[in-house]
């Protein structure tokens, strides 16, 4: 705490004057000790190691950050919370009979090896932008050649070419990502099929060895990700371990931890601003999953006879129906010049339904703002609008999130997850870096 406590002491000591010219005196010093405080490096500043390499300490924040943002930030799992999310999801998985839990994307007709094949060697490029599976498969059926392990190895830019996400940014970052992991592979079975058998079908051993990795572009989120991918669609079969293979924690699972309370933090989530090595992400990330590991053993404790294999399954409900479809703002507000005020389900109308109804056509109608639908006694009107009540697959009349009680008593919807700032590439933090008394710094959009 010695490096918070001297901050606080010369901000102290700077103090406040008593005219304008002295504030503004006094403003220019406080200013200059912030930016030095939160964003200048020095010459001895001191090293911490990340990503298997070693980085000077991004400035004195960053140091005081590294070891002590688990004490400030204060994460805890909220039991109580865990029990009524663990007794919706069995409400959902009797009501559904258990498809909510369930999800298999098309694998457009591939193989079992190629499916594999093709998921593998592309989910690490999914980030800032992102192409559907059916589009790499297409590329596969059009050219199979464009996913031969030695062909990335050797020319890694002709692969991020041809499927297409050189435009995407961060190319240094997405070539490192191609040809280490088309390494990995190459080093255990030589094909992506085989990398189950390579470690004895213990997914545990190959969730380690994968995120061990480095420069492969496979953290915990994607490991757990493909992981539970393979075997939900058989590819990989006879494993061990497949319930210590987490939920693919992202923003979207971790807003809906926070909102219904099963984490709490001592404070609002800070800023990736300043996050300086992203700190707070990775324990944000950590701590989400673990809440939702323990929603699920208390699920499986409650009601063995329904209890999912694995906390992973609850990836496709929590992820794609309640996070990115249900908790977010949908459902639109709008006005007329006539004085209506409706709901409406898009946010791309320009009519005064009101008004279209009573036989005026004509009426526009302006948006006042979007909110999400848990926040309105009309949320119904966006929730069945949604893709997951519109296939027929949710529970009978689903009208609000089935989490919304739960979020009222001991959550708070306002809540966002965190966001992160790379520490690697064009907009990383190792380039961002500004040394003593040479201003400048930062990054540029």
């Amino acid at each position: 705490m010695e490096i918070m406590e001297r901050f606080a002491t010369t901000i102290r000591a700077i103090g406040w004057g008593c005219t304008f010219e002295e504030n503004i005196a006094k403003s220019r010093q406080i200013i200059c000790e912030i930016n030095r405080f939160l964003y200048t490096s020095r010459n001895d500043i001191g090293t911490v190691q990340t990503l298997g390499q070693t980085f000077p300490y991004f400035s004195d924040f960053h140091k005081f950050w590294e070891r002590h943002h688990k004490e400030v930030l204060g994460i805890e799992i909220n039991d109580n919370a865990c029990e009524k999310v663990a007794y919706t999801l069995h409400l959902v998985h009797a009501q559904t009979g258990g498809k909510a839990f369930r999800k298999l994307y098309d694998t457009c007709g591939l193989s079992q090896a190629d499916a594999c094949r093709v998921r593998l060697l592309t989910a690490n490029q999914d980030f800032r932008g992102s192409r559907k599976f059916s589009d790499f498969a297409k590329l596969f059926d059009q050219d199979p050649t464009i996913f031969d392990i030695d062909k990335i190895i050797s020319d890694p830019d002709g692969f991020l070419a041809d499927i297409g996400v050189t435009g995407l940014s961060q190319t240094d970052k997405r070539r490192k990502y191609a040809t280490r992991f088309a390494s990995f592979v190459k080093e255990h079975g030589g094909e992506p099929i085989a990398l189950a058998s390579w470690f004895s079908n213990d997914l545990v051993q190959l969730r380690e060895a994968m995120i061990a990795c480095d420069g492969a572009g496979y953290g915990n989120k994607k490991t757990d990700m493909v992981i539970r991918d393979m075997v939900v669609h058989g590819i990989w079969s006879n494993v061990r371990g497949f319930e210590r293979i987490d939920v693919a924690s992202d923003i979207n699972t971790i807003g809906v931890a926070l909102r219904t309370g099963i984490l709490e933090t001592k404070i609002p989530l800070i800023s990736s601003f300043l996050d300086e090595f992203c700190h707070q992400y990775e324990f944000v990330d950590h701590m989400n999953a673990e809440a939702w590991r323990r929603v699920w053993e208390i699920w499986c404790k409650r009601h063995p006879e329904d209890g999912i294999s694995s906390p992973c399954l609850l990836d496709y409900f929590i992820y794609e129906v309640v996070g990115r479809q249900f908790c977010k703002n949908s459902l639109a507000i709008f006005r007329c010049e006539h004085g209506h005020e409706f709901r409406w389900h898009s946010g791309q109308n320009k009519t005064c339904q009101v008004c279209f109804a009573e036989g005026k056509k004509h009426e526009k109608a302006a948006l006042v703002k979007k909110v999400m639908p848990c926040n309105d006694d009309e949320g119904c009107i966006a929730i069945e609008k949604t893709d997951y009540v519109k296939s027929g697959e949710a529970p009978e009349k689903m009208r609000q999130c089935p989490f919304k009680q739960i979020c009222d008593a001991y959550g708070h919807k306002g809540l966002q997850p965190p966001k992160s700032i790379s520490i690697l590439g064009q907009t990383g933090w190792t380039t961002a870096y500004a040394n003593e008394n040479e201003g400048g710094g930062g990054l540029m959009a």
